[in-house]
């Protein structure tokens, strides 16, 4: 199973996607689900300009059994468009991302690190890539025969620019606003609300990260401002639309 990370936060982000692998006698009826599992310190990598340009992912097996472990690197281009592409590739001479390991055997509560390390400059741009930390079959001991079930992790890493340009906007129809990220980096919006004329009665509106050139539309009920919580890198602030 692959679980992204969190468009958001870690807890928001998480997902999952189912990945079997399955026995040959495992559609047979009385198949014994086998638990294969690792955790992960986090799923959101973000390296910010003023930080060194790398960071340590701890990837530890909480199961039973031996892990065998793919960090599986990708680019995404056009983040958050009807454009969105995912290119997957382990050579950092084309995404300009260094992983390593890319492969991992961790024995029955072992923990490893996996590194990601910047080998391109930054450009004026931010830069978005995926990587899928997940377990690979390996042999099932048992009697009877199993249903083995993978849980893996689509890590968020964001590389933002060398500086920081742009910024969120809005347009208003009769009952929706839509805000486009004008900037050349992600934003995250949260907390954001809707409150009337008198500042009370505040609705909660749905939180998102609205990458580089995307738009967002979130339905409204009233004709009074909408208000969001801005944050890209450690920099939040509150605006109104």
């Amino acid at each position: 199973m692959m679980m992204p990370a969190p468009s958001l936060s870690q807890s928001q982000l998480l997902r999952r996607i189912a990945i079997r692998a399955a026995l040959p006698l495992a559609a047979m009826a009385g198949a014994v689900p086998a638990e294969a599992g690792i955790a992960l310190s986090k799923v959101i990598v973000d390296l910010p300009a003023d930080t060194p340009p790398r960071d340590d992912i701890e990837v530890s097996n909480d199961s039973n059994e031996r892990q065998y472990v793919l960090a599986e690197p990708a680019v995404i281009q056009a983040p958050g468009t009807p454009q969105e592409k995912r290119v997957d590739s382990a050579d950092p001479a084309v995404t300009g991302l260094l992983v390593t390991p890319q492969k991992l055997v961790l024995e029955p509560g072992e923990r490893k690190l996996v590194r990601v390390a910047l080998v391109a400059p930054r450009g004026s741009d931010e830069r978005v890539y995926r990587l899928a930390i997940k377990p690979v079959a390996g042999s099932i001991s048992a009697e009877q025969s199993a249903l083995k079930v993978f849980i893996g992790y689509d890590v968020l890493i964001i590389v933002r620019p060398a500086v920081a340009t742009g910024k969120v906007t809005a347009t208003r129809t009769a009952r929706a606003i839509t805000f486009h990220n004008g900037s050349n980096a992600s934003v995250e919006m949260s907390e954001g609300r809707q409150c009337d004329a008198a500042g009370r009665n505040c609705a909660s509106l749905p939180a998102m990260r609205l990458y580089a050139n995307a738009d967002w539309t979130v339905p409204r009920e009233r004709d009074t401002p909408v208000e969001y919580r801005l944050q890209t890198g450690k920099s939040p602030t509150t605006d109104k639309f």
